[in-house]
């Protein structure tokens, strides 16, 4: 089902009505407005058959006891009336169900996609922080929360609040003591819904923020399994699970016996109401002062109007948790540490980098970079390499633009990064990270992802580059095989190739490599590495390595010790030169 701009309208509504749920709500439904109008108007014309049924009852009892001239006639004509009313429930029942479930599920995608677009803008560190099971959490059990919210606020809440306006205009107009008598049960209501409301409002966040810990605490015992099981600790595995989803429990208890104790309060309370309804309507009733049919009238009519205000009180759970998923989406689209792709766009990318004195720190206690000074020129191979924490991967993931110079100045072809549209600037860029990531899918689709017009030519150039042709041929499919969730059906080394292919056939300007041979064995890597030398020929090309002796013909190999470059040369000027680069090739030798 479409959704009209409905991701601009909820974000709206955020940044419009903060910490204000129901105004949230509300918001979301812009656009959507005459469908509810609709919806609720078929809901009266379907439900007028409850509300009539009480005036007709009451109609033939009082004809029938009061030997009224043309009874017949009077029973006949109410007869027919009521089922006429009930027959028109059915289309009418249709048309409601259509109104409400139309704007329902297009609320309900476009509130999804609204999440998927914003945690696509959010930065790079912003996800290293959030756990993906949080997200997931979010997207999935709090929409659907937010939905039933949806359901009981404009089909619940206004079942209740149409039948007690119906039963309390009835009664209005047929005796004005019965309708004082049926106007304190909404005092009653108030006080006992004020009295547990901060106690499941607490306890509802509680328990939301105890499924999500579990939600990726689930996800993270899914990805170790494989370290799990070789190490043997499948018992200590289920242990730590067991005492995650024992807190759940135990949050959840909580939160079953406080809604519990509610709804039998105000189920108690209302059910003496009804009580004193039945003993207040049949005294009038021997006083004459009412006729002996509209005691069914109004103890109908009560009946309802106490089972209504009930269901709201009981409804009151149902919404706090909807309300608490509400502030939970709003966790994620009203964070503001997104990327900016309002800037410079860079059409002939030449592949100029200049690191003009570039500090970095996720934490001030921890800086990673120090006044690093680096310059790569267009078309040069510079391999980046130091000891694990130095800062390498820290220096990809900023000539990519995942993160930016907390101080100083990264220029690209003398343009500062942070003025610039990354968004733009990646379109050009290839990357083969340290750990390969891929998709549930085939081998075609994990190297041509995201390329609509990729000719059959292009795709072989780049597996033959990658030397994955005997890969291929061995499978039965193909380039057709499915390779399992995040290729688990193949070895490191296959699935390292099929990143590399992934970033060949992109015919990049700038190429990116975080240790990409590391899994590869010594037949593949040297097959890599000439596939290699001849695409890094006019691109500017940053390879990280921990093998020396793979980079024998970099351009430039720059030596990261304590967040600076302390080095830099060509292979043998670092050699000779006998220094950190040089201390590091003995220990490998």
């Amino acid at each position: 089902m479409k959704s009209v701009k409905t991701e601009d309208v909820f974000q709206k509504s955020y940044n419009k009505h903060p910490n204000k749920p129901f105004r949230i709500l509300l918001g979301m439904y812009k656009g959507s407005y005459h469908k509810l109008i609709m919806a609720t108007l078929c809901y009266i014309v379907k439900h007028s058959p409850v509300w009539i049924m009480p005036i007709v009852t009451a109609n033939i009892i009082n004809t029938v006891t009061g030997q009224v001239a043309n009874s017949s006639d009077i029973i006949l004509n109410n007869a027919i009336v009521i089922a006429v009313l009930i027959l028109f429930n059915i289309p009418m029942n249709y048309l409601h169900v259509h109104f409400r479930s139309s704007s329902f599920r297009s609320v309900e995608a476009g509130l999804r996609s609204a999440l998927v677009r914003k945690i696509q803008q959010l930065s790079i560190p912003y996800h290293k922080e959030m756990q993906s099971g949080r997200l997931q959490s979010k997207i999935i059990r709090d929409v659907e929360a937010v939905e039933t919210l949806s359901s009981q606020m404009f089909v619940s809440f206004l079942n209740i609040i149409i039948n007690i306006a119906v039963a309390l205009a009835v009664t209005a107009f047929k005796n004005k003591v019965v309708f004082v008598f049926f106007l304190l049960t909404v005092p009653v209501a108030a006080i006992t819904i004020v009295v547990f409301r901060n106690r499941i409002k607490e306890q509802n966040h509680k328990f939301r923020n105890k499924i999500e810990d579990t939600s990726a605490r689930v996800m993270e015992m899914v990805d170790m399994i494989p370290v799990t099981r070789a190490h043997g600790l499948e018992d200590i595995e289920v242990k730590n699970m067991d005492i995650q989803v024992s807190q759940v429990a135990e949050e959840g208890y909580r939160l079953d016996i406080i809604q519990a104790n509610f709804g039998a309060v105000s189920w108690a309370v209302f059910q003496l109401f009804q009580v004193f309804c039945l003993v207040f309507t049949g005294i009038l009733a021997l006083r004459g002062r009412i006729p002996a049919g509209d005691i069914v009238l109004y103890q109908t009519y009560f009946a309802s109007v106490v089972n209504q205000v009930s269901s709201l009180v009981t409804l009151f759970p149902t919404m706090s948790k909807g309300m608490e998923s509400i502030n939970s989406i709003g966790e994620i689209l009203n964070v503001h540490d997104v990327e900016d792709h309002t800037g410079l766009k860079i059409d002939d990318l030449l592949g100029n980098y200049e690191f003009n004195n570039v500090s970095f720190a996720y934490d001030k206690k921890h800086p990673i970079l120090q006044g690093l000074n680096m310059k790569v020129n267009q078309g040069e191979t510079i391999a980046i390499v130091g000891e694990s924490g130095a800062g390498k991967s820290t220096i990809l993931n900023m000539v990519i633009g995942f993160i930016l110079p907390n101080e100083g100045d990264l220029l690209i072809d003398g343009h500062n990064i942070k003025e610039i549209d990354l968004h733009h600037y990646r379109k050009h860029i290839s990357v083969v990270p340290q750990e390969s990531i891929l998709f549930s899918g085939s081998i075609r689709d994990n190297i041509t992802y995201g390329l609509t017009n990729v000719t059959e030519r292009e795709l072989e150039e780049a597996i033959e580059a990658a030397s994955l042709r005997d890969l291929i041929d061995s499978l039965p499919e193909g380039l057709d095989t499915n390779i399992g969730e995040h290729g688990d059906k193949l070895s490191g080394g296959q699935r390292q190739r099929i990143s590399i292919a992934r970033a060949l056939i992109r015919d990049p300007k700038i190429i990116i490599f975080d240790e990409a041979t590391s899994a590869l064995d010594s037949v593949s890597e040297k097959q890599i590495l000439n596939a290699l030398e001849n695409l890094a020929k006019g691109r500017t090309t940053f390879v990280v390595a921990h093998r020396l002796s793979t980079i024998k013909k970099a351009d430039k190999i720059a030596v990261i010790k304590n967040g600076v470059c302390s080095e830099i040369g060509t292979y043998d000027e670092l050699i000779a030169l006998k220094g950190e680069f040089y201390k590091m090739k003995v220990i490998q030798s």
